[in-house]
């Protein structure tokens, strides 16, 4: 009775396994516009907690409007375990890991996640410096975004200049080649 019992906790344990794996590396059901190339590899997954920080400007066309723009994120990056593991700020965009390793990258492309939650995004890494868990990668993506958008508050001439953090979450899933 007792073989049988460990065989099924075992099996059950291994299907899991395959299907989380599965569920993070399959890209089928994101968006084709941030699927990362074929020839890579998933080589991290992390969480992110953190505040994105906007601030109320005039455009630059006409002068006479107001609106809400990104001057950057900052935000925890956590293991499957909860862990902090390392830190992501920008502009540039920049992801920092406790080994010392890190990379910068610029925007490939991004795709909307809803008018409440900032868009799902490839990023195309550019510089990477010190040796760990970063060395390598080619592409991060971020998706299952949660908050993070403009806040509602109206932006005009009143409040020129005001900056306001506004929450957010999402995973950043970093990729190597092959």
């Amino acid at each position: 009775m007792k073989i049988k019992q460990c065989f099924l906790f075992l099996s059950i344990t291994l299907l899991a396994a395959t299907s989380y794996a599965q569920m993070h590396t399959d890209q089928k059901n994101l968006p084709a516009l941030i699927q990362v190339a074929t020839g890579n590899t998933l080589v991290l997954e992390t969480r992110a907690e953190g505040q994105i920080t906007y601030e109320c400007s005039k455009e630059k066309d006409p002068l006479t409007t107001y609106k809400w723009t990104m001057t950057g994120p900052k935000a925890d990056l956590r293991n499957t375990k909860g862990e902090k593991i390392g830190d992501y700020s920008g502009p540039p965009a920049r992801w920092s890991h406790k080994d010392g390793s890190f990379i910068t990258g610029s925007q490939v492309a991004v795709s909307p996640n809803g008018s409440k939650n900032i868009p799902l995004q490839l990023v195309k890494a550019d510089v990477a410096g010190g040796q760990g868990a970063l060395t390598g990668v080619s592409y991060v993506q971020r998706v299952n975004t949660q908050g993070g958008v403009a806040p509602a508050k109206k932006c005009s001439a009143d409040n020129d200049g005001e900056k306001a953090e506004v929450s957010y979450r999402a995973e950043y899933r970093f990729w190597a080649v092959n």
